[in-house]
């Protein structure tokens, strides 16, 4: 469903995220919980004025970049929900949060799977074939089942990763290999899709391209049969436009942490 609100509403809702001061303050557990309790009421409004149930729309709070002793005031805010981009950096991260969930979401190396399967509950980068299949083969080696998520290109930008647009638009809408990947899984679950929104794109351009996934996901729903009820998309430059198109895991880094560290 698209909600018929105007791009200048969603404008406004994203002017309402203020500006981070030059000099950052320490991150200690009550400003982490002031931000992410400010970043929380945002995307209520963007999903109400959207027509949608808040309750749909849930954060993962990126952490790259930043160290174990922010994982930890995070956590003593009460944050339980994580996302990191590098397997390597994350793993040593996870013992100052080990009841949190990890979201995998940055581009996942064939080399660095059976790691990332065994520590993350979601990987949302999934961007081949291939790479569907052996996470699926080592899961099940492992006995373990994370969520994954197909990431597509929508925008079709040469420095974003992601399955072709074209491609994935002719393979959600007839049988053949993606179909045929999805049904073969013995281990993992495809929760959804997810992608990057353009950079410095108007709202209305996110949207339009938010929506598309949105739509990728519904043909390939109906394609395959199977519940896909995930959409990962919007940060915190546009997060209110991916809460509009219908997003229900938002990754929010620089609003809740500051500007990264490294």
């Amino acid at each position: 469903m698209r909600p018929g609100h105007s791009a200048g509403a969603f404008a406004f809702l994203a002017a309402q995220l203020p500006m981070q001061p030059v000099d950052e303050p320490p991150l200690t557990a009550e400003l982490i919980r002031s931000r992410h309790d400010a970043v929380l009421a945002r995307l209520r409004q963007a999903a109400l004025a959207a027509g949608r149930d808040p309750g749909e729309v849930r954060l993962v709070a990126v952490t790259k970049g930043f160290g174990s002793e922010v994982i930890r005031e995070a956590s003593r805010a009460g944050l339980a929900r994580f996302g990191e981009n590098r397997v390597q950096e994350a793993i040593p991260k996870m013992g100052a949060a080990p009841d949190a969930e990890w979201h995998l979401v940055g581009h996942l190396q064939a080399n660095k799977v059976r790691p990332a399967v065994r520590a993350f509950a979601a990987i949302h980068s999934v961007d081949s074939l291939e790479l569907l299949a052996r996470i699926d083969r080592i899961a099940a080696e492992e006995e373990r089942a994370p969520s994954v998520f197909l990431q597509v290109n929508v925008t079709s930008e040469a420095t974003k990763a992601g399955f072709p647009l074209d491609w994935f638009e002719a393979a959600a809408r007839r049988p053949g290999p993606l179909a045929d990947a999805i049904a073969d899984l013995r281990a993992v679950t495809v929760a959804g899709l997810m992608t990057i929104g353009p950079a410095g794109a108007t709202v209305e351009e996110s949207r339009v391209a938010f929506g598309t996934l949105r739509r990728l996901r519904d043909e390939l729903a109906q394609l395959t049969g199977r519940p896909l009820p995930g959409l990962s998309m919007g940060m915190t430059a546009d997060a209110d436009a991916a809460v509009a198109e219908g997003a229900t895991l938002v990754r929010i880094g620089t609003a809740i942490f500051g500007p990264r560290l490294a």
